[in-house]
């Protein structure tokens, strides 16, 4: 027996090291098909790249080329650049892709998988979708455990028709009232809904799994999708609060250039909507 086991106060003091956590990663910034329209996807990969963002949000639409994962990850490859998220087809123009409204679900479920993304981004139901919002929150669980993907419902905000607010989404256009595991959050459609995204982010808390970055006036009720920081929402200092939290999702671009006049301008309000990003989010 050493002198060390005989008396542990003579013994060397045991060496104690520390791991010494680095900084967070950087969150990844992408590119949102939307921001294209009416271009399609191939030029959203085009674009994405030669700006330098992160990856690509495919939005699915009747466009051929958005319903197909293999033409996908053929752009994938050629274009060097992943796709982080899939934008299910339950807007208004996009209810007839796909069937039926749980159908689209499993199959934008499917597609994320096949591509290799992390997220489904989905709208609430529509009102006169009965059945179908009657079970969303419990189904949209359903599925995102049995396929083993996000399913990130987003916020949208009350249209308006002769000055009125009219609810059009069921159950309710604000998520975070409900047992969601994820959300998606919207500048843009919060501005409508005259909501702080802020507040609401912070609200959200863990549960915030995507982020469609963009502004409003709110002004009215109409959803804008404003360079971000040239409207009334909040949006830098969110981006510099998620920055100190653990979100480990994707902020994605979702802006839009119908308005630009011609391509120059259009990569420049994407280019200032990225350099936005990178400036706010750094960690």
């Amino acid at each position: 027996m050493t002198d060390s086991q005989l008396n542990p106060a003579s013994a060397e003091p045991a060496i104690v090291t520390t791991e010494i956590e680095g900084p967070r990663p950087q969150i990844p910034v992408a590119l949102s098909t939307s921001c294209l329209f009416p271009l399609g996807v191939h030029e959203t990969f085009s674009t994405a790249v030669d700006l330098g963002y992160d990856s690509v949000e495919v939005m699915i639409t009747h466009t051929a080329l958005s319903q197909e994962p293999y033409d996908l990850l053929n752009l994938v490859q050629e274009y060097q650049i992943p796709i982080s998220a899939i934008h299910a087809p339950t807007l208004l123009l996009t209810q007839q892709v796909w069937g039926r409204a749980w159908n689209k679900m499993q199959m934008a479920a499917k597609m994320t998988k096949a591509v290799g993304a992390d997220v489904i981004v989905a709208h609430p139901p529509f009102r006169w979708q009965k059945t179908y919002a009657k079970n969303f929150v419990a189904g949209v669980r359903e599925i995102s455990e049995h396929e083993g993907v996000k399913i990130a419902v987003e916020n949208m905000y009350p249209w308006s028709f002769k000055g009125k607010a009219i609810e059009m989404y069921a159950p309710h256009w604000e998520p975070s009232r409900f047992d969601y595991d994820w959300i998606t959050w919207d500048f843009s459609h919060a501005a409508a809904a005259n909501d702080d995204s802020l507040e609401a982010v912070k609200r959200i808390g863990s549960r915030l799994g995507h982020l469609h970055l963009t502004d409003g006036s709110g002004d009215k009720l109409m959803d804008e999708h404003l360079v971000p920081g040239h409207g009334s929402q909040p949006v830098a200092e969110t981006l510099q609060y998620l920055a100190t939290t653990d979100f480990a999702g994707v902020v994605c671009a979702e802006v839009s250039t119908r308005k630009a006049k011609g391509a120059a301008e259009r990569d420049e309000w994407l280019y200032e909507t990225l350099q936005f990003a990178r400036t706010h989010l750094a960690r």
